[in-house]
């Protein structure tokens, strides 16, 4: 009997190591380590600043949030034009990532009973996100898609903003005008919102997850401002929504994913080194930091997201971008990182920025003369 109580005894305690042992591992894979943190931002840093890539015609417009993929051996990039009445999602060419060459649009401003008549602002969805990879874009029952944040007021981020998804059958390197849903999947209004989203929905990232890590094929990461007390002064969050089919949306529980209670945490964009996701986003105004500027968080299983420390991948430092210098759309191609991002000057104008992980030269693109400046009122 003592015999059989020592073996029973013994398989507890192994049961427990081998419970306790998996608990741990499991604990321990929510948290990237500090050394493969380093290793990320030693493999995506851009320390050398090309300069302008893109710029507005004029000072009436401004331009903002590029999104990069390639199609037949070429590059595109999605960007956003604000000319006063909102944004407008535009498409631009280039062959080598540097000089690049205006298109036309792709979403427009509509007729003015349409719930996104005067805002529309898109980022391609299903990228394929493999760092280094093809960074072409996938077909899901046979349509490219493109997530995008509308509304109806004119003005700057004005009105109510919610989330919705476009799509089309064509070729998305051709500047065309994509088809939308016609109705927002996600809004600040919806039955079910959270308190971190409960005011303003903003730019959003669709990933194809095929191994439905979290349950779902399609991943939404988006950031938006809520404050459960205080709407107004609500800060920008960043969290997460699945879906099945591409139309309909839900909210994860555990939101929102990356918090600085203050301030702005945007625009995710995600990539993926191996078995750790990266995500690059952009803070402003935080507690401890000022201004505006470009980082990342990884991840191994998509939820949980472990912050750089470190210094800025992208911060304001050339005449171009003294103002602000963020929002992410990082790439590697032929062994060089390129890092686009939005450049805004002390002049209040703004375009399209690249830097890269090798000395690629200086650009040649710059903004028009400035706007004479504002007489101050006594």
């Amino acid at each position: 009997m003592k015999y059989f109580r020592a073996i029973k005894s013994q398989l507890l305690a192994a049961a427990f190591i081998i419970t306790a042992t998996t608990a741990w591992a499991q604990n321990a894979k929510k948290e990237v380590a500090d050394d493969v943190m380093q290793k990320v931002y030693e493999e995506v840093k851009t320390p050398y600043k090309y300069g302008m890539v893109l710029t507005p015609e004029d000072n009436s417009k401004k331009m903002d949030c590029p999104t990069v993929f390639r199609k037949n051996n070429q590059w595109y990039m999605t960007y956003l034009i604000f000319n006063g009445q909102g944004y407008e999602t535009w498409l631009a060419n280039s062959k080598d990532l540097l000089n690049w060459k205006q298109l036309g649009r792709i979403m427009s401003f509509s007729d003015s009973t349409n719930w996104d008549s005067s805002q529309k602002a898109g980022y391609p969805a299903l990228q394929d996100t493999k760092w280094g990879g093809s960074y072409e874009l996938q077909k899901y029952q046979n349509k490219y898609w493109m997530s995008y944040f509308g509304g109806h007021d004119r003005g700057y981020e004005k009105g109510l903003l919610s989330i919705s998804m476009a799509f089309t059958d064509k070729d998305p390197s051709v500047a065309h005008e994509w088809q939308r849903l016609g109705k927002p999947v996600l809004m600040a209004t919806d039955p079910n919102v959270q308190w971190w989203d409960n005011h303003t929905l903003y730019k959003e990232t669709v990933i194809w997850d095929k191994a439905k890590s979290l349950g779902h094929p399609f991943i939404m990461y988006y950031n938006a401002n809520g404050d459960s007390l205080n709407k107004k002064r609500g800060a920008e969050r960043i969290g997460m929504a699945f879906s099945d089919d591409m139309v309909n949306w839900k909210r994860a529980e555990k939101n929102p994913i990356l918090n600085h209670n203050i301030g702005i945490t945007g625009d995710p964009y995600l990539q993926k080194m191996g078995d750790v996701w990266v995500m690059f986003y952009f803070g402003a105004f935080w507690k401890d930091k000022g201004g505006a500027f470009n980082r990342f968080a990884c991840s191994y299983d998509l939820a949980n997201w472990t912050e750089w420390k470190g210094e800025d991948l992208i911060q304001s430092s050339e005449p171009y971008d003294n103002m602000f210098a963020h929002k992410s759309c990082v790439i590697k191609y032929k062994g060089v990182v390129y890092h686009f991002y939005c450049a805004v000057n002390k002049a209040d104008q703004r375009g399209i920025a690249v830097a890269t992980s090798k000395d690629m030269g200086k650009s040649k693109v710059s903004f028009v003369a400035p706007p004479p400046p504002k007489a101050k009122k006594n």
